[in-house]
């Protein structure tokens, strides 16, 4: 089930995203569009709650409910970015707006950049680490919650090899070429 829904959910998002933007741009609708992206926090919302009833309904948590936690904390970290992201490409290709706004070349500016994106990750592994923490304490059953604390440990490798990024640009940054 949590599987599913976690589909849904995605599906949902870029559905909710691409209606919302279509609303704004293409068909001049923008209270509609202004509803439709206000609305896709709301598949987080669900996401959470099926997680809590599943586990709270006797399931015996794994790697899908580890899962729902990190998509979860990818919502609130990297969500509204996201949206943002999409808005401009969506507003240049559609609707003759800016070009979107493109990290630094190189440089001190780039590894700024990668730092900030760095700490945006370490900080969405901890949210996922605290809703995790949340499952387990509202579930209160150790033996059926301890693969959500396993897969939690897993997940920790993607803090740690995203951290190449940041580090290489700068150890080694790249020559921002003059114009």
């Amino acid at each position: 089930m949590i599987v599913a829904i976690l589909i849904g959910c995605e599906v949902g998002f870029w559905l909710l995203l691409g209606l919302g933007l279509a609303s704004r741009y293409l068909w001049n609708r923008r209270k509609l569009s202004t509803a439709l992206l206000l609305s896709v926090p709301l598949l987080d919302v669900i996401l959470l709650v099926a997680a809590v009833i599943d586990m709270r309904g006797g399931a015996t948590a794994d790697f899908r409910h580890g899962l729902a936690a990190a998509y979860l904390a990818y919502s609130i970290v990297f969500g509204h970015r996201t949206v943002r992201w999409a808005d401009a490409k969506f507003h240049h290709r559609f609707a003759d707006g800016p070009p979107p706004w493109k990290p630094p070349a190189g440089g001190m500016p780039r590894a700024r950049y990668e730092w900030g994106m760095w700490l945006r990750i370490v900080l969405a592994y901890g949210i996922a680490f605290l809703i995790v923490l949340a499952l387990v304490w509202l579930v209160n059953a150790p033996t059926r919650t301890e693969p959500l604390i396993t897969f939690m440990f897993g997940l920790l490798k993607v803090p740690l090899i995203a951290l190449l990024w940041p580090l290489g640009y700068t150890l080694w940054p790249r020559k921002i070429e003059s114009s």
